[in-house]
C-alpha cells in the first residue's frame, strides 16, 4: 500500500483530467490511497513537522491502525496514523465513524469558503499532501451548477405568512470590463415557522422591473399567496408586488428608512434627529406614530424637507406594521433578517474581489447560503402564539 501510495503520489495522476468520466473512475480506483494521502498530510499539519523530519515537539507519529470505512465507491479498508498523546481528530475520517469525507466534498466545501480554484489546488497539496489538477477541481465544482439548478427550480410552498426581500451586489468581469451583479435573495417564513431560501436570481443593478420577475417565478414554482411582505424602499417595488400578489400587506423597512432620513443631517444635529424619529416608529399605535410624525415635521421640515417628505411619502407602507400585535412588528418592521444573511455570505466570499462568470458567482453564492442555512432548522421565537395570531387576522388565507 505504501509504495503504491508513493507512486500515486509521484506520478501525477490526477492532473489533466479533462473529463468528469476520467475523474470519477480515477477516484474509484484510487480513493482508499487518496485518504491515506490525505491522513498522513493532517497529521503533519497536526504535528506541525512533516514525516521522517526531525522531532519537533513533545508530540510525534505512533505508527497507524487499520479501519474499515465506507465511501461513495464502497467499502474499503485503510491504515488511520496515529501520534503518541491521542490527540490527533482528523477531518477526512473522523474518529468513531465509519463514513469517509470524500475528495469532493473536500473541494466543495473549500471552494464555499470563498476559496479559488488555484487556492484549492495548493491547500490540497499543503495540508493533504495531495495532488488535484486545476481542471479536475473545476470539474467538481462544475458539478454545483446542476444543484443550483435543480434547487432554482424547485416547487415552494403555497402560502407564506411572510417574505423578506433585499439585493446583494457582486463584482463580476464580463467582456473586459468589471461590472456590478446583483444576486435577488427571498426569505420566506412558513406555515411551520421556519425560515426558507426562496431561490437567487442574477440581474444588473436592482430594481423594481426584475422583482417583478422574481415574483413571477416564485408563483410559478407554486406560492399562491403571501401574507406580508418586507422589502426596501425602492422606487416601484410595491407595485410590482402588488402586480403578482395583490392581497399581500407590504411593509417598507424601517430601519433603511431611518438610515436614509440620516444621510442628510449634519452631524450636530444627528443624535435630536434620530430621537424624534424614534418617537415615530416606537409609538403603541399609527394615530400616535402620526402625530409623532407631525411633530417631527414641523421641527425639521426646513432643515431636511427632503427627510421629512420621504416620510410622508412613504407613510402608508412605512406604518403597516401597526396593524399588527407586536410579536409580529416584532418580525416585519425590518429587513434586517435577510441583510444578516448578506452579512455572512460575504464572509464566505470575502476573497473574490471579482468573480470571473456569472456561474462562478452564482456557485459561491449557493454555496455560502447551502452552509449558512443549515441552521435553519427550528421555528423562530414564540411561533405558537404568532401562528395564532396570524390566524385570527388572515382567518381562511392561513390553512394548515
Amino acid at each position: 500500500m505504501k509504495d503504491l501510495k508513493k507512486q500515486f503520489l509521484e506520478s501525477g495522476l490526477l492532473d489533466g483530467l479533462k473529463t468528469e468520466a476520467e475523474l470519477t473512475s480515477l477516484l474509484k480506483q484510487l480513493h482508499s490511497t487518496a485518504l491515506e494521502s490525505m491522513l498522513q498530510g493532517e497529521l503533519d499539519a497536526h504535528l506541525g513537522y512533516p514525516k521522517n523530519a526531525k522531532n519537533q515537539g513533545s508530540n510525534s507519529r505512533n505508527g497507524t491502525t487499520k479501519k474499515h470505512i465506507k465511501t461513495e465507491f464502497g467499502k474499503s479498508q485503510i491504515e488511520v496514523p496515529r501520534d503518541r498523546q491521542g490527540n490527533f481528530d482528523p477531518v477526512v475520517v473522523p474518529k468513531h465513524k465509519s463514513n469517509s469525507l470524500s475528495v469532493e466534498n473536500i473541494v466543495i466545501s473549500l471552494y464555499a469558503k470563498g476559496m479559488s480554484v488555484s487556492d484549492i489546488e495548493d491547500e490540497l497539496q499543503e495540508i493533504y499532501g495531495f495532488r488535484l489538477s486545476t481542471s479536475a477541481i473545476s470539474i467538481i465544482t462544475d458539478r454545483v451548477n446542476q444543484h443550483v439548478l435543480d434547487w432554482q427550480n424547485r416547487p415552494l410552498e403555497s402560502v407564506y405568512c411572510v417574505v423578506w426581500m433585499d439585493g446583494i451586489v457582486f463584482k463580476v468581469r464580463q467582456a473586459g470590463k468589471v461590472i456590478n451583479k446583483t444576486i435577488y435573495l427571498a426569505v420566506g417564513l412558513n406555515r411551520e415557522g421556519r425560515k426558507e431560501l426562496l431561490g437567487m436570481w442574477l440581474g444588473h443593478n436592482e430594481s423594481a422591473a426584475f422583482w417583478q420577475g422574481v415574483l413571477t417565478d416564485m408563483k410559478a414554482r407554486g406560492v399562491e399567496d403571501i401574507l406580508v411582505t418586507v422589502t426596501d424602499n425602492l422606487n416601484g417595488f410595491t407595485q410590482s408586488i402588488k402586480n403578482v400578489f395583490p392581497t399581500a400587506d407590504t411593509q417598507i423597512c424601517v430601519v433603511h428608512q431611518i438610515r436614509n432620513s440620516a444621510r442628510y443631517v449634519v452631524w450636530k444635529d444627528k443624535k435630536a434627529f434620530t430621537g424624534d424619529m424614534k418617537h415615530i416608529y416606537n409609538a403603541p399605535n399609527k394615530e400616535m406614530a402620526k402625530a409623532e410624525l407631525d411633530r417631527f415635521a414641523e421641527k425639521w421640515n426646513d432643515k431636511y424637507p427632503y427627510a421629512v417628505q420621504s416620510w410622508q411619502r412613504n407613510w402608508e407602507e412605512l406604518t403597516v406594521f401597526f396593524d399588527f400585535p407586536l410579536e409580529i412588528r416584532k418580525i416585519i418592521y425590518t429587513t434586517n433578517l435577510i441583510e444578516n444573511l448578506n452579512g455572512k455570505i460575504r464572509k464566505y466570499t470575502k476573497n473574490k474581489m471579482a468573480f470571473p462568470t456569472d456561474d462562478a458567482l452564482k456557485k459561491s453564492v449557493y454555496l455560502a447560503l447551502m452552509q449558512i442555512t443549515k441552521k435553519w432548522t427550528a421555528p423562530i421565537h414564540n411561533w405558537g402564539l404568532i401562528l395564532n395570531q396570524f390566524l385570527t387576522i388572515f382567518e381562511k388565507r392561513v390553512q394548515l
